[in-house]
């Protein structure tokens, strides 16, 4: 091989690993080495070469120069003889997206710790891992290919090129480990972190999920192996897909117990997480928009189509649960009503279009601030409701002979199942002509609405025909995310989201149009006290509740050290939370409809 990488994790307790990196044959120029600026599957420039500490280079056992020629990128010396870059990366990033390492485990994504060669990116490569000292019992996961290491064990792997060798994440460690097999395919479990999980039942769930999606799309399944690697933590969430693996963040309180017999809310979330990133395998790592294919990982790339890759992603996990039979229908029609609210609730949905949210991915969703929900809406929540919205009117318009279900067929038989060969990710233009092509329909007009513009998803009609009732009601409290529920009389709102605070509450985002707006409340600001009683986050409601709505009350807050007097005139909650339920008196059509689409009554 002309590239070789030899990784070491050699000060866990510093979170340190140092990387050798050997180039057999180097530019005679003078070679550039590279670290990508972002990650696939986290659309954000997060400045990966921050974390390399030190870096030299040597050829023949000598020292050569080597000079940084911007944020990313170095230039070594001209040398005709092999050259040896050494470096140090600092790895304490406890998420999906970087690299991590203590005296417990480690962990890293290839683009956080593998320097590009520039000129020699499609070249093959090996890696030799090594453990820490001391470390006799920790051991490897990951779906990179042998090349003489021991399944599970330190030592040399191999990737075709550099996109192949980082996309295979590493998890190092003692960890709890389970295997299954799907299709004919070996799948692996690995949990890494304090847990007590049922990693039995953990299996038979994941198994289904996976079955259920590699026949959708139709064996044999795109990967040859595949694992799961879930770091667990007192409260973590988090996943990030890759070609034949995921890497997954989790609260170890919403894995399962052995005792228990039901899917609690937790777990239900976490098979969902499980679910989606196993989707992405397809949709987005194989049917890539245009813009990926291939990825340039030393700037931003554009694409109008994360609705598409993230939104539908994001319709499929949880609908694969129901489908499956892991989660009751109503349960899903709970989880749908939710999203629903989530994007009711955000007065961006009338600023922002879907095409919009996809191409500002880069510089508003992942980076979230206290006015970011009055000025943008999400390609993953009203993505996925986009993608119902198509899936039921496909159903609809072809007396349920077409479905998205179809059209994910197509796309994968177009532009996923040979990507690796082909290379051919999908135009922008044409993921909505192809939909067009596949229900024999023009379906010019409702992309038209649900992508570019920002007036309302036909949701409660369109659920309607598949035999599902919809109610839109106010907010029941704090806690109310969505479901159904008898309706009340509407409460007060202060048209903010708040947090505790000590000495009060913070006002986390204040909404465009509401009360503390108008008031002139600001995120930031710290609500100590109403008519002169003290606010607490467990007597806001409370105190809300108490005055009849259009009452102006007298109410103090900090913002910043400076205490400020305010007018706060209250209104009623407005209507902007979703309940749906299987409607009774649904005629057999109908019942039919929902049948097909949902798997089950």
């Amino acid at each position: 091989m002309s590239l070789h990488y030899h990784l070491v994790p050699t000060d866990p307790a510093g979170h340190y690993f140092d990387v050798t990196l050997t180039i057999a044959r180097p530019d005679s120029a003078g070679q550039v080495l590279w670290l990508p600026v972002w990650i696939p599957g986290s659309y954000l420039i997060r400045e990966f070469a921050r974390h390399i500490v030190t870096i030299e280079a040597s050829s023949d056992g000598k020292p050569i120069e080597i000079a940084k020629l911007d944020k990313h990128r170095w230039r070594a010396a001209p040398t005709r003889k092999p050259l040896v870059v050494t470096y140090r990366v600092y790895a304490f990033d406890l998420s999906v997206r970087g690299a991590y390492l203590d005296e417990t485990r480690g962990f890293f994504n290839g683009t956080s710790v593998f320097l590009a060669v520039a000129g020699q990116e499609t070249q093959p490569c090996t890696v030799e891992l090594s453990p820490p000292a001391g470390r006799a019992r920790w051991r490897v996961a990951t779906s990179l290919n042998t090349d003489g290491a021991r399944p599970g064990a330190f030592g040399r792997y191999r990737a075709a090129d550099y996109d192949e060798l980082i996309d295979h994440p590493v998890e190092m460690g003692e960890f709890a480990r389970e295997s299954f097999t799907v299709a004919g395919v070996p799948h692996e479990i690995v949990i890494a972190g304090r847990q007590r999980a049922d990693l039995k039942r953990l299996k038979r769930d994941l198994k289904k999920i996976c079955e259920y999606q590699i026949g959708l799309f139709g064996a044999p399944a795109p990967f040859s192996r595949y694992v799961f690697m879930t770091m667990v933590t007192g409260d973590g969430y988090g996943g990030l897909e890759h070609r034949a693996s995921t890497a997954l963040l989790a609260s170890r309180d919403d894995l399962p117990l052995a005792h228990e017999t039901g899917i609690k809310p937790g777990y239900r979330q976490y098979l969902g997480l499980c679910s989606h990133e196993y989707f992405h395998s397809w949709n987005v790592k194989r049917i890539k928009p245009a813009a990926f294919a291939p990825y340039d990982l030393q700037r931003e790339n554009y694409t109008r189509l994360l609705w598409a890759f993230e939104g539908i992603t994001s319709y499929y996990d949880d609908l694969t649960l129901v489908r499956t039979g892991l989660i009751p229908v109503q349960e899903y029609l709970d989880l749908l009503a939710q999203t629903m609210t989530q994007v009711e609730r955000g007065p961006g949905r009338l600023k922002q279009t879907l095409e919009e949210a996809s191409l500002d991915a880069w510089i508003k969703y992942y980076r979230q601030d206290e006015n970011s929900p009055n000025a943008q809406v999400s390609y993953y929540t009203k993505g996925a409701l986009a993608a119902l919205c198509l899936d039921l009117t496909l159903r609809s318009r072809t007396a349920g002979a077409r479905s998205l279900d179809d059209v994910m067929r197509v796309l994968w038989q177009r532009y996923g199942h040979d990507f690796e060969t082909r290379g051919e990710g999908v135009p922008e233009a044409d993921w909505e002509q192809l939909a067009s092509e596949v229900a024999g329909l023009d379906l010019a007009a409702f992309f038209e609405q649900a992508l570019r513009t920002t007036e309302p998803l036909p949701l409660a009609r369109l659920l309607a025909e598949v035999g599902v009732e919809s109610q839109l009601r106010p907010i029941a409290g704090a806690t109310d995310k969505g479901g159904w529920q008898e309706i009340r009389a509407p409460g007060n709102t202060l048209g903010a989201r708040t947090a505790a605070e000590a000495g009060g509450v913070k006002l986390t985002h204040v909404f465009d149009g509401g009360p503390a707006q108008a008031a002139g409340l600001a995120a930031g600001d710290v609500l100590v006290a109403i008519e002169g009683l003290r606010v607490t986050s467990g007597n806001l409601e409370g105190q809300l509740a108490a005055w009849p709505a259009g009452t102006t009350l007298k109410v103090h807050a900090f913002r910043r050290d400076e205490l400020c007097e305010r007018q706060l005139t209250l209104l009623p909650a407005p209507t902007d939370t979703w309940g749906l339920r299987p409607d009774q008196h649904a005629d057999a059509a109908r019942l039919a409809q929902r049948r097909a689409w949902l798997g089950r009554d």
